[in-house]
């Protein structure tokens, strides 16, 4: 590098440190007088005697001339006159092999208090999505390894799907599932405002150590500041981007959306948003759009994405769920009364559909397909009729051939959690069961 190219870059060096002071704290939001900074950037607030720390937060509006700053972790100690300290950059997290395997929080460090591995690349967890003209069509098909999906709702290699539950309905299960059994070449997968019980019984239960060792796990628990649970969504978004920048087929796994719309919320409200529809602010309808496009397809690599919804009163039609089934590829829905049934997994099929599938399937798999909904759809219209023996057998070809099929149909809708089922056994399986009708 010339001498006059070095001379320009330390003339561009700012060799100043900015700091403000704490003028007052109001609900989440602390308010200081300084520094000079911008929306997103990343603050320390000095805090504390004898024992001095920083609290990190970050810079969520302005108030006049004053900064609006929301922790990442609690206030406490925070009083007026505290020296708040700017980065002039937002928040960044380290990534790369070495974090396989590893279970992280929201801004990237080791839940085990373990140390970083070396060798890790800093990445803005706030990144654009994708230009709509970078991104190449979603053309092959990536295998799950739960019968039900690969069969009748093939999921495609930069596919977004949302699955829309209810409480207790088995979303947890189907996840592990699924980061069991994919060939994608990494899963990454985030547990946003779970209850602090249930990140360590998913590791061990449902994903298992099969799954972790191929698998990045960012953690938010419910007990979290809003704004951490929001990061951790960026942060596993983050993480996927960058493996797919290398080119490698990602599978990203959320639980759940909901949540991080909740959390944006609850930034909204303390900002001074005004609610609208139930509640929710308008920057969460922003948010959602922005955070579920930056996954699919680009020009490297991909991610395959499952984001959780939960649907309050399995109300299909809430405000979050009705603007996340708008901008994604597809939508399982898993049905309480078929758990209630002991069908595992618990997705209805006639409620669920894959927007891709029909561009990535066979002809004669798509026929199959159909042909096994229309059979179902048939049996499910006319059950009360058959449950009271109001209806005789010869009145309907349609029906008849529905009730003898019934029974093979829910026994291949259903899967144990452990069993692994290729594509290909998956699809074979679907032939024969049509054919034989």
């Amino acid at each position: 590098m010339k001498a006059a190219d070095l001379i320009q870059r330390v003339d561009l060096i700012d060799s100043f440190k900015r700091y403000g002071r704490v003028k007052r704290v109001v609900g989440l939001m602390v308010e200081s007088q300084g520094p000079e900074s911008s929306v997103g950037d990343v603050c320390y607030i000095h805090v504390g005697g004898r024992n001095k720390r920083m609290i990190r937060a970050e810079v969520v509006g302005f108030s006049g001339e004053n900064v609006i700053l929301m922790p990442y972790t609690t206030m406490s100690e925070i009083a007026p006159g505290s020296l708040v300290e700017t980065t002039m950059k937002p928040l960044e997290v380290k990534v790369g092999q070495g974090l396989i395997g590893k279970v992280i929080d929201s801004l990237g460090m080791p839940l085990d208090d373990s140390a970083l591995p070396g060798g890790l690349t800093s990445v803005p967890t706030e990144q654009d999505p994708p230009n709509p003209l970078s991104r190449p069509p979603i053309s092959e098909p990536i295998e799950v390894g739960v019968r039900m999906i690969d069969s009748l709702l093939t999921v495609g290699n930069g596919q977004r799907v949302g699955i829309f539950a209810g409480s207790g309905v088995g979303k947890s299960t189907l996840m592990g599932m699924i980061a069991r059994n994919t060939t994608a070449d990494l899963n990454v997968i985030g547990l946003i405002g779970e209850r602090g019980r249930e990140v360590r019984e998913f590791i061990e239960k449902d994903l298992g150590p099969e799954g972790l060792q191929r698998s990045i796990v960012v953690v938010s628990t419910s007990d979290q500041p809003a704004l951490m649970r929001i990061k951790g969504a960026y942060t596993a978004t983050a993480i996927a981007e960058y493996f797919r920048d290398k080119g490698l087929n990602v599978m990203l796994m959320m639980d759940s959306v909901t949540r991080v719309a909740m959390a944006q919320r609850e930034v909204g409200l303390a900002v001074g948003e005004p609610p609208t529809t139930k509640g929710y602010t308008p920057s969460v309808f922003a948010l959602l759009s922005r955070l579920l496009e930056r996954t699919g397809t680009n020009q490297f690599g991909s991610i395959t994405s499952f984001y959780t919804v939960l649907v309050d009163g399995d109300d299909m039609n809430e405000p979050i769920a009705d603007t996340v089934r708008g901008i994604l590829d597809g939508h399982f829905v898993l049905d309480r009364s078929l758990a209630n049934k002991g069908q595992y997994p618990a997705v209805n099929v006639l409620k669920s559909i894959s927007r891709v599938m029909n561009n990535i399937v066979s002809p004669e798999h798509q026929k199959s397909a159909e042909r096994l909904r229309d059979l179902l759809s048939t049996y499910i219209d006319s059950e009360d009729l058959i449950n009271i023996g109001a209806y005789k057998r010869g009145s309907s070809p349609e029906i008849d051939e529905a009730i003898s099929q019934y029974q093979q149909i829910i026994s291949f809708l259903k899967q144990g959690t452990h069993d692994k089922v290729s594509m290909a056994e998956s699809i074979q399986s679907l032939l024969q069961l049509i054919d034989k009708g």
